[in-house]
């Protein structure tokens, strides 16, 4: 799964663990993800979350998708910053699950919570 994602090659996000049930990725606030208001773009730290949680939902070996997900955006992420997004299994009913992911700082404040 990890050599075809394109797009978290593309932005630069890094593979830190998978296991079962859960996931590490973690990626560098560089110029290109910016905003016009120079803190990260809301939609690199969503598809930040949004691969831990498929890595996460996915380290069995069956491929799914989301079917939706929340996500709420405490504290801005700041240029320069590492972001880790930690993805773990809350529950699962055959092919139906619900995982939470926390987006943290650096100095492990939180910059973004999902439920999926």
């Amino acid at each position: 799964m990890w050599a075809r994602d394109n797009a978290a090659h593309a932005l630069g996000i890094d593979l830190l663990a998978v296991g079962s049930n859960f996931a590490t990725l973690q990626v560098i606030i560089a110029p290109q993800h910016r905003n016009s208001h120079t803190s990260c773009h809301r939609g690199v730290i969503i598809t930040l979350a949004d691969c831990a949680f498929a890595y996460a939902f996915n380290s069995g070996g069956e491929m799914a998708a989301t079917q939706a997900n929340f996500i709420t955006h405490p504290a801005p992420g700041i240029h320069g910053d590492a972001l880790t997004a930690r993805a773990a299994l809350v529950s699962r009913t055959g092919r139906t699950a619900i995982l939470d992911v926390t987006v943290t700082s650096a100095s492990s404040h939180p910059i973004a919570l999902l439920r999926a």
